[in-house]
């Protein structure tokens, strides 16, 4: 993805277009380029931010749901950014949710796809072994329906981020919060409307998950994608953005 990346204090985000502002939420394992598609579709109409999540470089002491969703708060205020509409995958949908739950007037849409906050089968039951090139493709692999998405490129950045002793327990930690942090008792209190789009095929947070979700937040829309795993806007970007565009349409 050939964004420039802005760096405004120690916060390093991309910043496109103009408008409302959709602030887009990677997950444990993502990445900026994870959302290049969604950059490309709607940047056009709306100011699209993504901040770089801290999820390898924070204090270990604050590495988890609580210290991830303080740093978007901060982030937010130093940039000054309006209502929002709200776009998470997998982690960056947990921390939505909780954003949202803690400051419900500044969010006026949510899109989750493939959250945590309900249920998580971390990289399919077990995490990435240090130095283990193949379990890392395997775990990458797993997250798709098609292996196929998982390039050398992705894989390899995963690889590099387990090498690393100090970015490993950052990563298991945040992994630990977020099965901890359960918040099914609390979903009720969220009134925006949201969007929940998932893989039919996703094994890490399957369809039985958003069907939770679709029950427990009280205006919701669920949308499924057939041959789709746990990233539904890289495995299938056309389909994923025609159903933002139609929620967007729906909820002005």
């Amino acid at each position: 993805m050939q964004y420039q990346i802005h760096q405004t204090k120690d916060f390093r985000y991309i910043d496109e277009g103009a408008g409302e502002t959709m602030l887009l939420l990677h997950g444990l394992f993502g990445a900026l380029s994870n959302w290049e598609h969604v950059v490309t579709h709607f940047s056009d109409r709306y100011r699209v931010v993504i901040p770089m999540l801290p999820i390898y470089d924070m204090p270990l002491s604050e590495a988890g749901l609580e210290g991830l969703t303080q740093f978007v708060v901060d982030f937010l205020q130093t940039l000054k950014l309006g209502k929002l509409t709200l776009l998470g995958n997998s982690l960056g949908g947990h921390i939505a949710l909780i954003f949202t739950l803690k400051h419900p007037t500044a969010v006026k849409r949510i899109i989750l796809t493939g959250s945590s906050g309900l249920f998580e089968n971390a990289m399919g039951g077990s995490y990435p072994k240090r130095g283990n090139y193949e379990f890392v493709k395997e775990r990458v692999e797993y997250t798709f329906y098609d292996p196929k998405v998982a390039t050398k490129e992705l894989v390899d950045e995963v690889f590099e981020v387990t090498k690393s002793i100090p970015k490993c327990m950052r990563m298991v930690a945040i992994a630990k919060s977020a099965q901890r942090h359960n918040l099914a008792k609390e979903l009720h209190r969220i009134k925006a409307p949201t969007l929940l789009i998932w893989g039919l095929n996703d094994t890490i947070t399957p369809p039985n998950v958003a069907h939770e979700f679709d029950e427990l937040i009280p205006n919701t829309e669920l949308r499924f994608i057939d041959c789709c795993g746990h990233a539904p806007m890289m495995e299938h970007p056309v389909i994923f953005n025609q159903y933002v565009d139609n929620f967007l349409l729906r909820n002005p």
